[in-house]
């Protein structure tokens, strides 16, 4: 019986390997097709390099003549380099109120033979709006040169021609049919060499075209080079109207597969491709009598083995054994794994209690593991764990567990002596293990990593819970500044709850409409006039009350609700502002951008929206930054920076003087105020520090022509400093403190307002 399933699965494996072989040669077709495709397009790109260097003399030499151009076509030995290349011209495109002219000048210098009796004459003839004359050209030696008076726009080439014209983009379709036939390559070209970004300026700028015409079988043959016994059919359009070019030779019973270049070309090959029959092919065959053979074999092998029924049963426990260890270990590292992990943990915490040993689990997780899987890609990224797994080991007993909970995620359960020393000691043996990078397949250097580690020690109820505050403590090292040990202790878990309590309370706060905005004067300090307001975000919360930003704003940029609380922000500011406006106040409206939703394009399209919703003047919209957020992508926050200039709002620096960027970054950013941060203005008056580099701020705003802006005044003695030192505008609770819609209100009533920050 085993001998007559064995053939028949031999049998099936080689029908199935002479159905790979075949699919296989098949596929080797297809490949070689897309190779002799993409050959095929950039030998025929290669004729644009010609016509580039065409161009740009036509664009330097508007006025050349014939026997100019020739000159310049043999300085670079066109023909020589180019052996495909049958002609080359330069077509002009000529208004009919110009037709007059151009023939005066076609006689005193024909690009082509003229008429019978001497004279232009245009071919086809007819009036037209315009004309696509051949004003320049040369050709091979044995190509007849075409009639001065002919008109490519009425050739078949004349659609190419003038989609060119309008896209900006070269084509090549066929010229001529029979053995004549040939390729037409057309590449507009422009005023000042380049190509104008818009299709009416690309018609503005039209100069004319650089036309070559080249030998198909020199560019097929190119193409076909390295590729023996292949066939090759090249083809334009379909039906009557098409054109097919024809190379190399098609072999008996040939397959063929067929290429869509997407712009009216098709390129079919035809190869040969091995048969499915497994008597006919090799491999197929030898699979088919060695499985015979070892099925014979097996046969003997089963009898022998049925002997021993002890051996059956070790084979059996062998296999069981291979299962259990799959169970309760990592695939990937071959650590213990999650079911593992606990159970040793239950054993351990028994232990303890028992012996009234110390235990401990550290909670290990790699920094910023995300962007070596980007970045090397995942295979890379599982060689890593591999390694992490593998070093780790080495840092404890053979008595104490080292396992993977999943993704970069480890954990290592300690008791007993170990301990002794102290947990934090333990912890930063573990750590000392990343101070060697890490070999990495794609990296040309071994990749520094560094890890952070949460510890959970003492007795717990159960397992579950030990690895929980060890998870919890692992998320305070994150919080901390990663590569780093912290020690689970009560309080963490009472936090933990807490950010876990406010997260989900603040996912429910913006449509709950539990957000609103108080309004913080700006005051022209020299005097004393309004001339614009802060928006500050608040949150009345059911239970807490009124909660002020600092906390919750972390929390808000940590999940990324940032970005639409933001967009609420500004939406509201903006609508508000334009309401004062229409009340006659016309106030700058100040609100500000987290670095989230700064590291977006999407910012521009919101502040775009927002001001053509409120109506608001663009000239009264501030948007505020931090130097934090500036520094994060200098290139992208620059570009983006340009394109909200350019809607019209102004930008400011918020809490300028904390050291994040340097006066050369400072000059690349489109700024038009600095705000002084209120922590050097609240010591202005105390430290002569303090009081120097609130002076070097402003002078470093007054030279490079931008506003100042004081946060945080809160006696009249800052103010005085303040103003001796030119500072223009101010802010803080001695001159108003943020105030709701109404309270505002009644303050500008009383108020006078000054011109807008």
């Amino acid at each position: 019986m085993l001998l007559v399933l064995g053939t028949a699965a031999s049998l099936v494996g080689a029908r199935a390997v002479a159905r790979s072989d075949s699919q296989r040669s098949y596929q080797a077709l297809v490949t070689n097709a897309a190779e002799i495709a993409s050959t095929l397009e950039l030998t025929i790109q290669h004729e644009q390099d010609l016509a580039t260097a065409a161009g740009a003399f036509v664009v330097g030499n508007p006025d050349a003549t014939q026997a100019q151009f020739l000159r310049w076509s043999n300085s670079i030995h066109a023909f020589a380099q180019y052996p495909e290349l049958l002609a080359i011209a330069e077509v002009t495109l000529v208004p009919s109120s110009e037709l007059a002219t151009y023939a005066a000048d076609e006689v005193a210098d024909p690009s082509g033979p003229l008429s019978a009796n001497g004279t232009f004459q245009v071919i086809p003839s007819g009036n037209r709006p315009y004309y696509c004359f051949e004003t320049v050209g040369q050709s091979r030696g044995t190509q007849q040169s075409v009639p001065a008076g002919t008109d490519y726009c009425q050739s078949p080439l004349g659609p190419a021609l003038l989609e060119t014209k309008d896209s900006g983009r070269s084509v090549y379709v066929p010229f001529g049919s029979g053995t004549n036939a040939a390729l037409a390559v057309g590449t507009a070209i422009y005023r000042g060499g380049s190509v104008p970004p818009t299709v009416q300026a690309r018609r503005n700028a039209l100069i004319g075209w650089i036309g070559t015409q080249i030998r198909p079988s020199v560019v097929l043959l190119s193409a076909l080079r390295g590729h023996p016994d292949t066939g090759l059919a090249f083809r334009f359009g379909q039906g009557p109207g098409g054109a097919t070019l024809r190379a190399g030779s098609v072999p008996a019973g040939a397959h063929s597969t067929t290429i869509n270049l997407h712009n009216g070309w098709h390129v079919q090959v035809f190869g040969t491709v091995t048969g499915d029959a497994v008597l006919s092919n090799r491999s197929a065959l030898v699979l088919l009598l060695a499985g015979m053979a070892l099925s014979a074999l097996l046969g003997a092998l089963i009898l022998v083995l049925g002997t021993s029924r002890g051996r059956a049963l070790s084979l059996v426990n062998e296999r069981t054994d291979e299962l259990r260890h799959q169970a309760f270990h990592d695939l990937l590292t071959g650590l213990p794994n999650r079911a593992l992990i606990l159970d040793r943990a239950e054993q351990m915490l028994a232990r303890s209690r028992r012996e009234g040993t110390h235990v401990a689990a550290l909670f290990l997780d790699l920094d910023d593991f995300k962007g070596i899987n980007d970045t090397f890609g995942h295979s890379a990224g599982d060689q890593l764990l591999s390694a992490v797994g593998a070093r780790l080991a080495t840092a404890l007993r053979d008595g104490d567990t080292v396992g993977r909970l999943g993704g970069d995620e480890f954990v290592m359960l300690v008791d007993g002596g170990l301990l002794e020393t102290g947990t934090g000691v333990v912890a930063q043996r573990v750590l000392d293990l990343f101070d060697a990078p890490f070999e990495i397949a794609g990296a040309e250097v071994a990749y520094p990593v560094t890890a952070s580690i949460g510890l959970a020690e003492g007795d717990r109820c159960t397992a579950d819970e030990l690895l929980r505050d060890a998870d919890v403590a692992l998320y305070r090292a994150k919080v901390a500044g990663k590569q780093r040990a912290v020690v689970f202790t009560p309080e963490m878990h009472e936090a933990f709850e807490d950010h876990r309590c406010l997260e989900t309370d603040l996912r429910r706060a913006l449509d709950a409409g539990q957000f609103f905005l108080l309004y913080q004067p700006i005051v022209d300090l020299s005097s004393g006039d309004i001339a614009g307001v802060e928006a500050l975000l608040r949150w009345r919360h059911p239970v807490r009350g009124v909660v002020q930003p600092d906390g919750f704003i972390s929390v808000l940029e940590s999940t990324g609700l940032i970005v639409p609380i933001g967009q609420w922000v500004l939406d509201t500011a903006t609508r508000q502002g334009a309401s004062w406006y229409e009340q006659g106040h016309r106030l700058a409206i100040s609100v500000n951008i987290s670095g989230r939703q700064l590291e977006r394009e999407r910012v521009i399209d919101d502040v775009r929206g927002a001001l053509m919703a409120s109506g608001l003047d663009p000239g009264l919209l501030i948007l505020e930054l931090t130097e934090i957020s500036l520094m994060q992508d200098v290139d992208a926050v620059v570009t983006r920076l340009d394109q909200l200039k350019g809607l019209g709002v102004r930008i400011a620096i918020d809490d300028f003087g904390m050291g994040y960027s340097s006066i050369s970054y400072l000059q690349q950013f489109p700024v038009d105020i600095l705000k002084i941060d209120q922590s050097f203005v609240s010591r202005i008056a105390e430290t002569r520090e303090s009081a120097a580099l609130v002076h070097t701020l402003v002078q470093l705003g007054k030279v490079l022509g931008l506003q100042t802006t004081a946060e945080g005044i809160e006696t009249d003695e800052q103010r005085t400093r303040l103003l001796g030192e030119n500072v223009d505008y101010g802010q803080g609770i001695l001159l108003a403190r943020p105030l709701d819609v109404e309270g505002l209100d009644r303050l500008l009533e009383t108020s006078v307002i000054s011109s807008p920050v």
